[in-house]
């Protein structure tokens, strides 16, 4: 068995085929001697993807970001990467190298990248392949905070509801926050500082969420985060930070006495729910959270404890 599992491992190590685990977080733990010269790591770090693809684009080397905005680049990307069970597609390398990439995810949010060249294909069916991923990127993406859009988040929780339903207790919980008083902060500040505080909240939750999560604007100044596999509990204590994070942020460089506050509202998935139903009852909470005061959480009502329930 030993030698099954060396020659196995001597395999992967060795192959022309580029091979990565990423954990949870999005951190490379594991990768084989291709995938770390097509990225130019050495044998014993492990950083995150997206200080790869950070590291990368400062060297030209590895993959090529043609967006004049790499921030929004990433935080589009990640919105996508890694939220379905399997997705290929295309991408290339600065050295020229063409790549098709398989990212397969298990439900606790590991990641397994394989890519294999496809250098030697016809180079106008690559482009058409490539220009095709390209558009459904721009149909899946937020062009203000550059979050997943409001298409494609309801579509991660119809994907979600019908996986839930098919495991007895799951856990899902659906948060809507908002913006308080956003009209006033773009009367003060105008349309630009509006936006500013848009973007800011939305790379504020991006950067802490994980791989499953699902987060991204849905229109105005509302924002949704679908959480697999977390109850209200500890959806709550989440949100709750989020919230602490926003309200001392200071989003607008030059005006650093400027300040914020969210909303919210979080829902918990229930057997027979469809996604307008867990939307819903999140739009309720969310209007309690504004009727008490803004700047606060509230759980819908299958959400909460026995005790406090009405």
């Amino acid at each position: 068995m030993d030698s099954i599992h060396d020659n196995f491992v001597d395999l992967v190590e060795h192959s022309n085929v580029l091979i990565a685990v990423y954990d949870e977080t999005d951190r490379l733990r594991l990768a084989n001697e291709a995938f770390r010269r097509a990225f130019h790591l050495s044998p014993d770090e492990t950083p995150s993807w997206v200080e790869i693809m950070r590291r990368n684009h400062a060297a030209f080397k590895g993959t090529p970001i043609r967006s004049a905005d790499l921030e929004a680049w990433l935080t589009s990307t990640q919105s996508r990467r890694g939220k379905m069970p399997f997705r290929a597609y295309e991408t290339d390398l600065v050295d020229g190298r063409w790549l098709w990439m398989t990212e397969t995810v298990r439900p606790n949010g590991w990641m397994l990248c394989v890519a294999s060249e496809i250098t030697d294909l016809r180079r106008d069916e690559r482009l058409l392949r490539q220009d095709l991923d390209l558009a459904m990127r721009a149909a899946q993406t937020d062009d203000l905070t550059s979050t997943a859009n409001r298409r494609f988040i309801f579509g991660r929780l119809d994907a979600l509801i019908h996986s839930a339903a098919l495991v007895p207790d799951s856990a899902l919980s659906v948060c809507l926050f908002d913006i308080d008083l956003f009209k006033s902060i773009n009367d003060r500040f105008g349309h630009q500082g509006g936006d500013m505080v848009l973007r800011h909240f939305a790379n504020l939750v991006q950067a802490v969420i994980r791989r499953t999560d699902c987060f991204g604007r849905i229109g105005g100044e509302e924002f949704m985060l679908v959480m697999p596999g977390s109850p209200a509990e500890s959806s709550l204590v989440f949100v709750e930070h989020l919230l602490a994070e926003a309200r001392t942020a200071r989003p607008l460089p030059d005006r650093p006495a400027m300040t914020y506050t969210c909303s919210a509202g979080i829902a918990t998935y229930q057997p027979g729910d469809i996604a307008a139903d867990l939307y819903s009852r999140a739009d309720h909470a969310l209007y309690r959270a504004k009727v008490e005061g803004r700047d606060r959480v509230r759980l819908s009502a299958e959400a909460l404890p026995l005790t406090e329930q009405p």
